[in-house]
């Protein structure tokens, strides 16, 4: 059989291109090389009785695409809980914290507590910034080109007034070019409240000092248009149900399929791609995988022009940027003055909690970093969504997922990831411990993923969990490259999605989508 499209890798991106490509009728293959479809979107249960997420847990934009809708995901068994809070920051010694909720309202109240200045100053923010970004938004769910992403960010403004003053603002231009971090220090005053929307930007990667940046915060009042949701049963459930949707479909998903390589077909198949289920024959290719992968270890380098192979090459993935350890608890993490009902349960459970005292402890967390050193104290950024979804672990006990910046891939200590492993997870521990003193002799089990465990479990590159660096040069058009941004590639019928390609990582499934706009206007 010749496959009118062959997709690499089952991760999100890739099962929503080969959803839509089914969906126009033709036929679909894709090639998984783990026993389980999901890629960075996967659930697992590590310890008997827990459901563990092995790659993304809240899915903040992908529930506000039309991907869902369109797809019919619903009748496959996908659903959503919303996340309200969606973050939260306990004060650091004091018996308060700061509460991020779907409400702007509400969250300049729980801001007030600490700063009325800033609570003013977080509605304003969220008034400019969420007005620039609904327009990135809608030029997020097209393909990327320069003329395009203009004329949709224009066309959203031009009528309205306060948007195009927005938008012709020389300081909201400086902001734009500036670091988030400075965005930050000039918008508001309190450092709790600082320390909040640093840590909450630095989860694409760059440090508080990048220049170029700004929109990394700026981006967060669209959460407040668009929700913070978790997929009940775990964060895999969004590509279990998108595999069954594909076989509706008449598509097919091979598993424990590594792909070897992609050579040229014969007749009316453009390609012939080897695998260790087989050599399977399709007119178009799409790497769903890491763009490196794709170009410079499968492709055959014939059909590969050399000057491409050197770009490729040479794109910053990045030295890793964190690590994270899935824990089975007996119960959930009491914060300093949050109520509790009787089974433990409070509402900034259902939140990101922030635990990063400031942002000059996250600025020496990345000066670590760029020393080739592990955090003295991580930033942690901890989850319980057992609480907002108890099928996740057995009754009375929970799951809390503790991830941390900034963890290099490559030491230059000498040291070795699986050699330090426990002891740079107990430092994980140690933190949410001193945030929440109950937790202290009530660690079950816990699976830990390092760099190292995060590259070899899901094929990401320095564990760089976005692929490639999400810093300017990298982004819009230029992700991955120009002449690679739309999707496309020089090599005809080969074509990428996923978080190498516009408009990034994260769970989003844009990427996807655009993709199969793309190879279905294609001939």
């Amino acid at each position: 059989m010749i496959y009118d499209d062959l997709i690499i890798g089952a991760g999100h991106n890739g099962l929503i291109c080969a959803c839509y490509l089914a969906k126009a009728g033709r036929k679909v293959l894709v090639l998984e090389r783990r026993g389980v479809v999901g890629g960075a979107v996967c659930t697992e249960e590590i310890v008997t009785g827990f459901k563990f997420d092995v790659g993304s847990s809240a899915h903040i934009m992908f529930p506000g695409t039309p991907i869902m809708g369109e797809l019919g995901l619903a009748e496959f068994g996908l659903e959503y809980i919303e996340m309200d809070p969606w973050a939260f920051f306990p004060v650091p010694g004091a018996a308060m914290g700061i509460s991020f909720y779907r409400s702007v309202e509400r969250t300049c109240e729980s801001i007030a507590q600490v700063s009325p200045a800033d609570a003013e100053a977080y509605k304003l923010f969220c008034e400019r910034w969420g007005e620039l970004n609904e327009g990135i938004w809608e030029a997020f769910l097209k393909p990327p080109t320069p003329g395009g992403m203009f004329a949709t960010i224009l066309k959203r403004n031009l009528f309205n007034s306060r948007s195009r003053k927005l938008w012709s603002s020389m300081d909201t231009s400086r902001l734009l070019m500036s670091s988030y971090g400075r965005v930050i220090e000039e918008t508001f005053e309190n450092q709790h409240v600082r320390a909040a929307l640093a840590w909450l930007a630095a989860q694409s990667g760059p440090g508080p000092d990048e220049i170029a940046t700004g929109d990394l915060v700026g981006w967060h009042p669209m959460i407040h248009k668009t929700g913070a949701w978790r997929a009940r049963g775990g964060s895999g459930m969004l590509t279990q149900a998108l595999a069954r949707c594909l076989e509706s479909l008449g598509g097919k998903v091979q598993l424990n399929a590594p792909v070897t390589s992609i050579r040229k077909g014969g007749g009316k198949a453009r390609f012939a791609v080897e695998s260790h289920a087989g050599t399977f024959e399709a007119k178009n290719v799409i790497g769903a995988c890491h763009v490196q992968e794709t170009i410079l270890d499968l492709l055959d380098p014939a059909l590969c022009p050399p000057d491409l192979r050197k770009r490729v090459s040479d794109l910053r993935v990045g030295n890793g940027f964190g690590m994270i350890v899935r824990h089975a608890v007996h119960e959930l993490p009491h914060y300093l003055g949050q109520p509790r009902n009787e089974q433990g349960i409070s509402p900034c459970h259902s939140a990101l909690q922030l635990l990063c005292p400031s942002m000059q402890h996250l600025r020496d967390n990345y000066i670590e970093y760029l020393a080739g050193q592990t955090p003295a104290v991580p930033s942690v950024l901890a989850m319980t969504f057992s609480a907002l979804d108890p099928s996740l672990a057995p009754e009375g006990q929970h799951v809390l997922f503790g991830w941390a910046q900034y963890h290099p891939y490559e030491l230059r200590t000498g040291e070795d990831w699986d050699a330090i492993a426990e002891r740079e997870a107990d430092k994980i521990w140690q933190v949410i411990c001193h945030y929440a003193p109950n937790m202290k002799g009530k660690l079950i089990d816990r699976y830990i993923q390092t760099p190292l465990e995060i590259e070899r479990k899901l094929a990401l590159r320095r564990a760089n969990v976005m692929h490639i660096e999400m810093s300017l040069d990298q982004m819009f058009f230029f992700r991955p490259l120009p002449e690679l941004s739309a999707y496309k590639t020089p090599v005809p019928g080969l074509f990428l999605t996923g978080a190498s390609t516009h408009p990034g990582g994260g769970v989003f499934g844009a990427s996807g989508r655009n993709a199969a706009q793309v190879i279905l206007k294609s001939k």
